[in-house]
């Protein structure tokens, strides 16, 4: 189990992420796999919220959409969505939102709204759904994304979900309760946000993966931290909890 392919480097990059979180609102994909394998490792108590209505899901594979019966198998509490979204998000009970998008910006803005004009997409996306009200309500947000010039842009083509806006404070200024952006996970590397400018810095290359390879994939020069270091990479154990338990057939981790 010494190789690992890029998108198991990023999904337990992401897991780990989350250890000591209790409540992580999340969906499926990406994400969803992610924090599964957290809730197996570093964050055994870990609580998985899901959209349709479900607390504390104990899924036993991984669900197909946010409406698969199988997140209601021993989950804690089954609501409406409506309760769900004003009861827990906008109570503050959610420690982290697990999002991920089409596009994001320096500032963690993302979008999954619509690629070219809105008018006259070039591609028309799946659109907000609640991840808007779940960037503006969680006390943190995760992203993972796969890195691409094409999806980590100086401009977005649309604002769907509010990160840093246009860097630190401005959130504030709106009255938004959540502190935002806090990490953003891809398959080559990690970024966290410097709190003095909202802005992306980064501060760990995964293995193999050079500065170069990096700046290749993005629309603005990064920040890069003085005390970048190297993701460490997978653990047998991880692996096996990956390939065996959570996604055999290799849907994400290919």
């Amino acid at each position: 189990m010494n190789d690992y392919t890029p998108s198991e480097m990023m999904i337990v990059a992401a897991a780990r992420a989350l250890a000591g979180v209790r409540t992580v609102f999340v969906g499926v994909g990406l994400p969803n796999i992610a924090c599964n394998l957290a809730r197996r490792t570093v964050a055994p108590d870990l609580e998985l919220v899901y959209e349709s209505g479900v607390y504390g899901a104990r899924p036993a594979r991984l669900p197909l959409s946010i409406g698969d019966p199988a997140l209601i198998t021993g989950a804690l509490s089954v609501c409406s969505m409506a309760d769900l979204f004003g009861l827990y998000l906008q109570g503050g009970r959610i420690d982290v939102a697990f999002l991920g998008g089409a596009q994001i910006d320096r500032y963690g803005n993302l979008n999954t709204t619509v690629i070219g004009d809105y008018a006259h997409p070039k591609v028309r996306l799946p659109g907000s759904g609640g991840a808007c009200e779940i960037a503006i309500h969680a006390r943190q947000v995760f992203i993972i994304m796969r890195l691409s010039r094409r999806s980590f842009v100086e401009r977005l083509d649309f604002l769907t979900s509010p990160g840093h806006l246009g860097g630190s404070g401005e959130r504030e200024r709106l009255g938004m309760p959540g502190r935002g952006p806090q990490v953003v996970v891809t398959d080559k590397c990690v970024f966290r946000f410097d709190p003095g400018t909202g802005e992306m810095v980064l501060v760990s290359l995964h293995p193999g993966v050079r500065l170069e390879d990096v700046r290749a994939e993005m629309g603005w020069d990064p920040r890069v931290s003085p005390d970048l270091t190297e993701t460490e990479p997978p653990t047998p154990e991880e692996l096996r909890l990956l390939r065996e338990e959570l996604d055999p057939l290799g849907v994400y981790r290919s």
